[in-house]
């Protein structure tokens, strides 16, 4: 897109909104709940971060979950002030330049775009797992679940799982919402089962009898396992922010969205503090049999638990992981294919990505363009190590980290001529992102300072600096020089002129909830 066609564009949006050709009215508030919860992905979270938070933190896993929560819940509101006067599918990106100008925008936008191609990648990656172990399960061939292991099989099977979700994107918001109905109420299911099940056998036999102090952040051990217990916590809870992401989609886009994300957090932390109780009664924090010390548990928490728990319907675990990855596959799509399209949109990047399907009303190439990415990165880490897929998953804490707080800020900055105007401003637009965004940015200077040794993560290390360190330093690098290209070859977004920087705003829009 020339510079010429990029005035053009800018010269038919409203003040602070855009029209990008995306299917409207379609997503309600509980649509949006429900892709918010699948985005998630409670199930497949929790069986791969249950372990390495008790490796961290020991029986003080529900006061993590909760620490870990109060500032995703912060920064929620924060995204509801800004979707509320800015309804804008570039969420952080479009949010980030209107506060603080193009350049740091497009940071912003590159933040969401790399951490939701390495969960991709991930999912994926989880769900084939769960594929052949579920064969396995279902055919009574346990040789079966050995296929995982074929390097060329198990990447031939995500890139297979990559292209489906992509195609069911490509369909259209209304069938992402229908399958979304039915895989997470099958994974809440599932998971609310095995809880109570783990509650009812604990009762008979507790391996470790339930106590106060696990609700006591302040009984860990050390700062350090404090903030790396809290990156995983805060993983956990990331993808809330798709409610967001289709605000242009939704009934009341300036409100349903905000009120979608703020209840997800609070949905998912009730779900999460349940399963945690009942996984430590159970199980304990032994390091031998059932433990949740032990290292087999904990690289797959469900898959070894499901069997004690839930006995013959342990099947149904396998069955509400792969709805999850699936469902979370499926969604997560979703906010990269909308970043990517308003960055299109606004010349930030090469005019293709804004081109909108005209039957479906997706954005088809930018869905396309994210599903490549994922494949690409997953194969590319598998072929290298298993061990630097999951490091790759502790350094997206980071960016998860480092893009909140950043649209955290920029809450507080877009709304500052308004902060003292109304105690509500005051509390929602101001002290609430910004707290949230403090601790956030700890955490992320902290993870950095703690990932430059090599015995974070996995222990892996490149010339005597661990492998996390080095995936975000260079994921951060490679965005910097991809931002001086756009610069170069586009400069009209760095000009200004597709997206306006701001002033403080002074006036007092119609406050929706």
């Amino acid at each position: 897109m020339n510079h010429s066609d990029c005035t053009a564009l800018r010269a038919h949006q409203t003040e602070h909104t855009s029209d990008k050709g995306l299917a409207k009215g379609r997503m309600t508030l509980l649509g949006c709940i429900v892709l918010g919860i699948s985005c998630i992905a409670p199930v497949y979270t929790l069986t791969g971060a249950l372990g390495p938070t008790v490796r961290e933190v020991g029986v003080h896993l529900p006061a993590i979950f909760i620490v870990g929560f109060i500032p995703m819940l912060l920064v929620a509101f924060g995204y509801r002030e800004l979707n509320s006067h800015v309804p804008d599918s570039g969420t952080s990106f479009t949010w980030s330049t209107r506060a603080f100008g193009p350049k740091i925008g497009w940071i912003g936008g590159w933040g969401l775009v790399t951490a939701t191609t390495v969960v991709l990648s991930n999912l994926a990656g989880v769900a084939v797992d769960f594929f052949y172990l579920f064969l396995a399960q279902v055919s009574g061939h346990p040789e079966i679940e050995a296929l995982n292991s074929n390097l060329t099989v198990n990447i031939i099977t995500c890139l297979g799982f990559i292209a489906i979700a992509v195609w069911m994107c490509c369909r259209g918001i209304t069938t992402t919402k229908s399958v979304q109905y039915v895989l997470v109420t099958l994974q809440l299911v599932v998971l609310i089962a095995f809880a109570v099940t783990a509650f009812h056998k604990a009762s008979l036999a507790p391996s470790a009898h339930f106590s106060l102090e696990w609700f006591n952040p302040f009984g860990i051990s050390s700062f350090s396992a404090f903030t790396a217990g809290l990156s995983l916590s805060i993983f956990i809870f990331w993808g809330w922010d798709v409610c967001l992401t289709v605000n242009e989609e939704s009934v009341g886009s300036d409100r349903t969205p905000g009120v979608a994300a703020t209840l997800t957090v609070l949905i998912i932390l009730a779900l999460y503090l349940f399963t945690a109780v009942a996984t430590l009664c159970f199980a304990g924090i032994g390091e031998s049999g059932y433990g949740l010390g032990s290292s087999a548990v904990q690289s797959n928490v469900f898959a070894q638990l499901a069997g004690p728990v839930m006995g013959p319907l342990a099947i149904t675990m396998s069955i509400a992981v792969l709805a999850s990855t699936a469902a979370s596959l499926q969604s997560t799509f979703v906010s990269p294919a909308r970043t990517l399209l308003a960055m299109g949109y606004y010349c930030a990047v090469p005019k293709r990505f804004a081109s909108i399907h005209p039957h479906h009303r997706t954005p088809r190439f930018a869905t396309i363009s994210a599903g490549v990415a994922a494949g690409i990165f997953y194969t590319v880490m598998r072929v290298l190590s298993d061990n630097v897929l999951n490091d790759t998953i502790t350094a997206l804490g980071m960016m998860i980290c480092f893009y909140y707080s950043l649209t955290a800020f920029a809450c507080v900055w877009y709304f500052r001529a308004s902060l003292f105007t109304h105690i509500r401003h005051f509390i929602l637009r101001g002290l609430c992102p910004f707290v949230g965004g403090v601790v956030l940015t700890v955490i992320f200077i902290q993870t950095a300072i703690d990932s430059w040794d090599p015995a974070f993560g996995s222990g892996s290390e490149v010339a005597g600096i661990g492998l996390v360190f080095v995936i975000a330093f260079f994921i951060s690098l490679l965005g910097l020089a991809l931002m001086l290209l756009s610069q170069f070859s586009a400069p009209a977004f760095f000009l200004g002129t597709t997206l306006r920087h701001d002033s403080p705003i002074n006036e007092e829009p119609e406050i929706n909830g």
